[in-house]
């Protein structure tokens, strides 16, 4: 008997084993994403379970009182397919231990309290987590990791990457490759979940009412599961793959199909479904950011601030974890229409093309005020290429500029109007030649400087811009602070006899040339007045270190 019952035991062991492996989830590691499959009902692409299905999941951690709320989503044939019986749960455990499936909620009978009782053991992992404003440093202008770190982001734009097609209605490019070249250079990459400009010919990322695929974004309410298992997904979990944030564009400004997915003019108007299944497909992903709509105040068709509003303010609702939300308006200061007494973003999206570093750190400064000190992040800081008249130079200065404004900033190439890798892809450092110098800055940024400790601290006295430490200097120049522990510097032009005055103690002082991505130590134990000259340079960061 003793025999029959460890044999038993084995099996059951085994085909529990088996069933977690054949979730390809194993091991299940802290800030991974689990996926979980349901057997619902068959539904076909002329039903509509998005809206008819209500399908929840709750997790408890260990012995605690809280519960983590994931909504599950159709998901057709699991594989691709528009159709058949396979629902899904996503879920990222933030904690390493022991979670449990407690209950499972649906008014489907099939789904109702199917496999709750699941239990997951989730161990430590090397995974930064969620992207969290820092509200500990810096008065919250810049953003931290679940785990504590800190990474400065620079991000660029593939608007309608995921079609694979371009204007002659044929790319040579992939989703996939697409997204790790950009994680070699940017730690952003953003992009719409339609084709909007450049759709493909038959796939499509919604339903009509008789199932046919299209791009009109008022059937939002009917999204294809063919479309975002192949396209979206792909481009998020290999996003994930590289930590590499995407910053999903729900509305694009393009064209009216795309611009109408939060009209839902087929739902009347309601555009809960496509929030729901949004946030059920991609909320559990650390890397995910949101935007409600790129330009929502221009084209057609417009959004009010008060829609934008209450769009956010749903979505915010369901979201499960601390996802960055906001939306992007056109070429002005932040609308504050939208700085609601609740707030619902957690960011501030900018977009205004300057060539200047005092210009773009200026505006980035601004806006962090009039946003209610929240990030700043302009997403179209800078096209490069002839589309915008905009050289690798020109790119390379703005984005210093943004830094030294206490923010973030994007970029784009852009060879012609509408064309280029901002809307279509197929990236090439090889053609966007700012792209190796803004990874070079970031990565200098990372190592070498406690950016989120930083605040900007240029004023004007005297007709002259000042700092708390630098004097003689040009009002081109911008500088951030962490007083008494770092400051930096930075210039666009040469001159002569800067003098910084430094604080106690012995100080370590770099130069950074981001055009010749060179590094030179001016310092090892800089102490009192310290004399240093600029390089005739577009874009030079000086860094001004306590070392005791």
């Amino acid at each position: 008997m003793k025999n029959r019952t460890t044999t038993l035991s084995l099996l059951i062991f085994m085909m529990i084993i088996t069933t977690l492996f054949s979730q390809n989830q194993l091991p299940i590691e802290q800030f991974d994403v689990f996926e979980l499959n349901f057997n619902g009902p068959e539904y076909s692409e002329k039903d509509n379970p998005v809206t008819k299905v209500t399908f929840l999941t709750y997790w408890q951690y260990e012995n605690s009182e809280n519960f983590i709320k994931i909504a599950g989503f159709w998901d057709g044939d699991g594989q691709g397919g528009s159709k058949g019986n396979i629902f899904k749960v996503r879920f990222c455990p933030d904690r390493p231990g022991k979670w449990t499936l407690v209950q499972v909620v649906s008014n489907v009978p099939e789904l109702n309290g199917q496999k709750a009782g699941l239990s997951i053991m989730c161990r430590k992992s090397t995974r930064k987590g969620f992207w969290l404003v820092d509200e500990e440093n810096s008065g919250g202008r810049w953003y931290r990791r679940s785990d504590g770190s800190h990474q400065y982001i620079l991000g660029n734009t593939m608007y309608s990457f995921l079609s694979e097609c371009n204007w002659e209605g044929s790319n040579t490019g992939s989703i996939q490759k697409d997204v790790s070249e950009n994680a070699k250079y940017f730690k952003k990459i953003r992009f719409s979940i339609t084709g909007c400009r450049y759709p493909p010919p038959v796939d499509k990322p919604f339903l009509d009412d008789v199932g046919n695929p299209t791009d009109n974004g008022n059937f939002s309410h009917r999204p294809n599961p063919t479309w975002f298992y192949n396209r979206v997904d792909l481009a998020v979990q290999e996003a994930f793959k590289h930590d590499l944030i995407a910053d999903i564009i729900l509305n694009r400004p393009d064209t009216e199909d795309a611009r109408s997915i939060l009209k839902a003019r087929e739902n009347s108007g309601d555009f809960t479904p496509i929030l729901n299944y949004i946030v059920a497909r991609y909320g559990s992903y650390p890397n995910i950011w949101l935007c409600i709509s790129n330009e929502w105040d221009i084209k057609k068709p417009r959004y009010a601030a008060a829609e934008i509003n209450q769009i956010g303010h749903r979505l915010v609702s369901l979201l499960p974890y601390p996802t960055p939300v906001s939306v992007h308006g056109n070429q002005h200061d932040w609308d504050t229409e939208l700085n609601t007494l609740v707030p619902w973003h957690d960011h501030i999206i900018l977009q205004n093309k300057i060539k200047k570093l005092p210009a773009a750190a200026d505006f980035i400064f601004r806006n962090y005020w009039i946003g209610l000190q929240k990030p700043v992040i302009d997403d179209e800081l800078a096209y490069e290429g002839a589309g915008d008249g905009w050289s690798e130079a020109d790119v390379i200065e703005a984005h210093l500029g943004a830094f030294l404004g206490g923010g973030y900033a994007s970029t784009g190439h852009k060879f012609a109007n509408k064309k280029g890798h901002y809307f279509v892809g197929n990236f090439s450092a090889n053609e966007h030649l700012s792209a190796d110098n803004l990874k070079w800055m970031r990565e200098k940024i990372d190592s070498d400087i406690s950016f989120w400790k930083l605040v900007p601290c240029f004023y004007t006295y005297s007709n002259q811009i000042q700092t708390s430490i630098f004097s003689n200097i040009q009002d081109t120049f911008r500088a951030l602070e962490w007083p008494g522990k770092e400051y930096v510097l930075g210039t666009n032009q040469s001159q002569n006899g800067i003098i910084a005055r430094l604080p106690a103690g012995s100080w370590r002082i770099k130069q950074f040339d981001l055009m010749k991505m060179e590094e030179k130590v001016l310092s090892d134990q800089g102490i009192g007045r310290f004399k240093f000259s600029s390089p005739d340079s577009r874009a030079v960061l000086f860094h001004f270190k306590r070392i005791e």
